[in-house]
């Protein structure tokens, strides 16, 4: 059966943007499962619960797992994937002779769900994990960048990476907010404005990217040219 397994990130994104709703009418479209690990749910649910701050988003996310629209997946093969992963990950970059951990164990687990069940697509809005899967070359220059000195590979970890995460698919936050103003599920918030339907996509495009996916301003700008000529 055809599932999307979800990181953290898209799933606080839409908490934050109160777009969270979208999860059900977008699986009933997708006629498939939606993911979490139970990494990732600690991470969302378990942990913020305890805290203040983040205890109300926490209370809304509980809410779709215990209707079934978002399911936990956890067992033995996907935390021995996880741990392979991570020291992985966590391995192939270093800085002064030691190995740059940029990577977490909620990451991690979630990509080893997808992997494991054979997913259409690992949702995830934080830009080291997704360059880690689709360019990390890409993320060699902002390591390097970032921390300001000479990196270096090591390329039988990175590669062994690579062909466990090979198959997967990677979207953010901004692709299911843009799926969902595609099929109108946005439209209850057009109002009477100068282009309403732009001004309600830019808002919820720049609503993700304030709130933690990796999207550039020319990446939004080439969506709203993208849907203006639809």
């Amino acid at each position: 059966m055809k599932s999307i397994v979800f990181d953290a990130g898209p799933i606080i994104s839409l908490a934050i943007n109160d777009l969270l709703w979208l999860l059900e009418p977008l699986k009933k479209r997708f006629k498939g499962n939606f993911y979490i690990s139970k990494g990732i749910k600690q991470e969302i649910v378990d942990k913020p619960l305890k805290t203040k701050r983040f205890k109300f988003e926490a209370l809304k996310v509980l809410n779709y797992i215990e209707n079934g629209t978002i399911s936990i997946v956890d067992n033995e093969d996907i935390r021995k994937k996880t741990e392979l992963l991570l020291d992985l990950a966590n391995n192939s970059f270093i800085a002064h002779n030691h190995p740059i951990n940029i990577v977490h164990y909620g990451e991690m687990s979630g990509i080893a769900t997808a992997i494991l069940n054979n997913s259409d697509a690992y949702a995830v809005d934080e830009r080291t994990t997704r360059t880690l899967i689709e360019n990390p070359d890409k993320l060699k220059n902002i390591l390097r960048h970032t921390l300001h000195t000479r990196i270096k590979i090591d390329y039988s970890k990175l590669k062994e990476f690579q062909k466990l995460t090979k198959n997967i698919k990677v979207i953010r936050s901004v692709e299911l907010v843009t799926i969902a103003y595609e099929l109108g599920l946005l439209d209850k918030y057009l109002v009477n404005t100068i282009n309403p339907r732009q001004t309600l996509l830019e808002s919820v495009l720049w609503g993700v990217k304030l709130n933690g996916c990796a999207v550039s301003k020319r990446e939004i700008e080439q969506i709203l040219k993208i849907e203006n000529k639809r």
